[in-house]
């Protein structure tokens, strides 16, 4: 599972979409509609959130603005809570975030070198609109793997 905190503008399509199902799949968890992953390192941050499902909405509506600014459609009937409420901004560090940038850019070398080219000149990526950025280390959450 891969919940960027990367702006989804980065993400190609396989990305994106796989962004979608893997934080509605997250949304299922927090709600207690499934039992699988409930134990995903991912989830801890949503979880210290006031409102985890609100958070997670929010991250959702993001995602499907995204998706709409491609000529996507994405099902915003799934998403839990409506984004329109006001959540308060999760932190990400600048080490995660220049984990996960890495981590995208080598998965885009391999199967989407042309969006590679189009971002090859931002060093500091821009975060997920949920997320606001703090000086730090990697989160301690993180556990990257070659199958996320």
């Amino acid at each position: 599972m891969r919940i960027w905190s990367l702006h989804p503008q980065y993400l190609d399509r396989q990305g994106l979409v796989a962004c979608w199902r893997e934080t509605l799949l997250a949304q299922a968890v927090l709600a207690g509609r499934t039992r699988g992953w409930d134990r995903h390192p991912q989830l801890e941050r949503f979880r210290a959130a006031p409102e985890p499902l609100d958070a997670l909405g929010s991250y959702l509506e993001a995602i499907a603005v995204e998706a709409d600014e491609r000529g996507y459609r994405f099902d915003r009937s799934r998403i839990d809570r409506a984004a329109a409420r006001q959540v308060e901004a999760l932190s990400v560090t600048t080490g995660q975030l220049g984990f996960e940038w890495g981590h995208l850019t080598a998965k885009l070398a391999g199967r989407s070198p042309d969006l590679l080219e189009l971002w090859s000149g931002v060093t500091t990526p821009e975060p997920h609109p949920l997320f606001h950025v703090l000086d730090g280390p990697v989160a301690g959450w993180e556990r990257a793997s070659a199958a996320d």
